[in-house]
């Protein structure tokens, strides 16, 4: 006997779904239907409205791929009542954005909402009196099946969800998608974390460090709109492929504020065209450098020679040199923004124009104060007292000057140190100046002594352990009065001035006292692949706990000789492409376009990191220093020997092996024509 359809409970949740997608769109009718022509007082109230309603419109697309909820929770009573015998309980279908009927009634709560968090956090142990969890499976945007786990059900024993593996697993395509229907419990609780405080998120590949850190920005926007609405959100990656493959996650998630940007892009004064070798990167990158940077900005701050005369009508006012000495060093002593304490320098000059007045029985007031302040006589004094400075001029006196770097680098760097930061060639001007990316951190930093940079909200610091202590010290001026989210992994640090701790590390970010949080459950690489991988941690970060991977799927791994070559690898990657899922070909910068040129003669379409692949082309080749953050279903290694030999040092040689061992979602297959680094075994 057949269950008739309204019994049938895939039914009514499918139909709950389309209930839910008809409510949607009739949300989205009304926000365009809006007529503010009658509502704004000009067109500047017009304007920036308009603005709020597109951004609105476009925050609540129905993207028709991307499920609308996939969750419900039944609770055993009303979240927020008293638990009285007999209270109903009530039912909310978890998703990924709020959407209510004609009537204001809710069909799908925000994954953010309080009344959501026991979706990811309600255990058999602790039920947090829900007593349904329900997550649903998806083929596209189409329903196909659902799982529920009985939470107060003290018979029913306690199982691993298949759809939440399912969905870990399910390969993917083009760019990063989100996670917000596998957060575990341990990511919540860093998701959920408090505006206030900030947040380092130690975690090995795989443990999902990089989606909690942009879920945790879609969260505080859920939680603290208007104020980060002032303030503003920005997310912070390693580079542009980086940034791309990371796009669409917020949006798909209904943010569409969130600025990213990579840490040249915040220091772009000028134009970068040079690069430092790694011994001058590591000196200009330490910290020790800001206090060179400070001491040569204030030597341009002179005692004054003489007092000032300021000339009123038939009065002359004369500060004398003793008083004006006083005026510098107590500005000195405050420690405010050299361009700061050059503005308050003539207006304190006025001030004491104006006591002589008050003395004289005049009554000054704050107009004659101004206009002491703009006399030619204080404006010449200050000139010359407290000159202005261009921040990138300071930078290339420092870099060309021997003698000017010795005076201020003086018992801060050794002799060593200063000859390897000292341009060999002389520069005519800022303009013509091949500057390097440490050279332009180095810039903002000094921009930074003369006027304060604007601080935002929130910033996310994603791939944070390759940053240099002057990078952080730039990133940390974008977040002094907010708070940070830095995302990281201490054994994929592939920079000469890597991070050693993440204690030193948020000491120069000015966030000493961030909590930090270790991810070691591996949700993305396969046992067997982040097993392999992890024979290198001893050698690059003996510290750092293995990451365990929880996948029931062992996955596909294989290490292979090629004696023919590129002809291998080729055909390695041919094999993995009749596959479902993306395929990534990672190997040593060097020989990326041999195997590019190989990929062509046999007709494998390709991309590179950052571009859009299609179920046509799904191979992307990858140059082993920009695999980072990237992630793949399968991944062809080549020649880990040449990946560890393309860097300068073994240990980073090493770790950027590490990387490119563990892109891999579903099955990794290791090529190689030479010997394997005896590290790996």
């Amino acid at each position: 006997m057949s269950t008739p359809v309204h019994d049938d409970p895939l039914s009514r949740e499918r139909s709950h779904l389309a209930a839910s997608r008809s409510a949607l769109r009739a949300m989205r009718a009304d926000v365009e239907s809006l007529d503010i022509s009658d509502v704004t007082a000009n067109w500047v109230n017009a304007a920036v409205l308009e603005r709020q309603i597109e951004e609105r419109i476009k925050a609540l697309a129905d993207l028709s791929g991307t499920p609308l909820f996939f969750g419900r929770l039944d609770y055993l009573h009303a979240p927020g009542a008293e638990q009285a015998e007999g209270a109903d309980g009530e039912r909310f279908y978890v998703g990924r954005r709020h959407v209510h009927d004609a009537d204001g009634d809710p069909m799908v709560i925000d994954w953010r909402a309080p009344v959501s968090q026991p979706f990811y956090r309600a255990s058999k142990k602790d039920p947090q009196d829900v007593s349904l969890r329900r997550r649903f499976g998806y083929t596209g945007g189409d329903l196909t099946a659902y799982e529920d786990e009985h939470l107060s059900d003290p018979a029913e024993a306690a199982t691993t969800s298949k759809l939440l593996q399912q969905e870990i697993e399910r390969p993917r395509v083009g760019p990063m998608r989100d996670i917000v229907a596998t957060i575990q419990p341990e990511q919540d609780e860093i998701v959920r974390a408090g505006l206030a405080g900030s947040v380092c998120v130690q975690g090995g590949p795989g443990t999902g460090k990089t989606a909690v850190g942009l879920h945790r920005v879609a969260y505080l926007l859920y939680a603290h709109r208007e104020r980060l609405a002032r303030t503003g959100t920005l997310v912070i990656g390693p580079n542009r492929s980086f940034l791309h493959y990371i796009e669409q996650v917020l949006p798909a998630l209904g943010e569409l504020t969130v600025r990213q940007a990579t840490v040249d892009d915040l220091v772009a004064h000028v134009e970068v065209s040079g690069a430092d070798e790694a011994t001058t990167a590591v000196v200009k990158g330490d910290a020790r450098m800001a206090e060179v940077l400070r001491r040569a900005l204030y030597s341009h701050v002179t005692p004054p020679a003489e007092g000032v005369v300021v000339v009123r009508g038939s009065r002359r006012w004369r500060v004398p040199v003793y008083e004006l000495e006083d005026i510098v060093r107590e500005l000195l002593a405050r420690d405010i923004r050299y361009g700061a304490a050059r503005e308050a320098l003539p207006q304190r000059i006025a001030h004491a124009v104006l006591v002589q007045m008050e003395r004289a029985g005049e009554a000054p007031d704050d107009r004659v104060q101004n206009t002491v302040a703009r006399n030619a006589a204080v404006k010449a004094l200050v000139k010359s007292v407290w000159p202005q400075v261009d921040p990138a001029k300071l930078v290339l006196r420092l870099l060309t000057d021997a003698d000017f770097l010795a005076e201020h680098a003086e018992g801060v760097l050794t002799q060593e140190e200063q000859k390897a930061v000292l341009w060999v060639k002389p520069v005519r001007s800022v303009k013509s100046a091949r500057w390097s990316p440490a050279d332009a951190v180095l810039i903002d930093e000094a921009t930074d002594l003369i006027e304060r940079t604007h601080s935002l909200g929130h910033v996310v610091l994603d791939e944070a352990q390759d940053l240099s202590p002057m990078q952080y010290r730039a990133v940390g001026r974008r977040c002094t009065t907010g708070s940070a989210t830095v995302l990281g992994d201490l054994a994929q640090g592939t920079t000469p001035w890597a991070t050693r701790s993440w204690e030193e590390a948020l000491g120069h970010l000015g966030k000493g006292e961030a909590v930090v949080e270790e991810l070691t459950a591996g949700f993305r690489v396969p046992t067997d692949v982040i097993a392999y991988a992890s024979r290198l941690l001893p050698h690059i970060a003996p510290g750092l706990t293995p990451v365990a991977s929880i996948r029931e799927n062992p996955g596909f791994f294989d290490i292979r000789t090629a004696p023919e070559g590129t002809a291998d690898v080729v055909a390695a990657c041919r094999e993995l492409l009749e596959r479902e899922g993306s395929v990534g070909l990672i190997a040593a910068d060097a020989r990326v376009p041999e195997l590019a040129a190989a990929l062509a003669a046999a007709g494998i379409g390709h991309v590179g990191p950052g571009e859009e692949t299609t179920q046509a082309t799904r191979l992307t080749l990858v140059p082993a220093s920009l695999a980072k953050g990237l992630e793949y279903d399968y991944v062809v290694l080549d020649e880990p020997r040449a990946v560890v030999d393309g860097e300068p040092d073994e240990r980073t040689g090493l770790r950027r092996l590490y990387v490119a061992l563990t892109r891999a979602v579903s099955g990794l297959v290791v090529t190689h024509a030479t010997g394997l680094p005896p590290q790996l075994g």
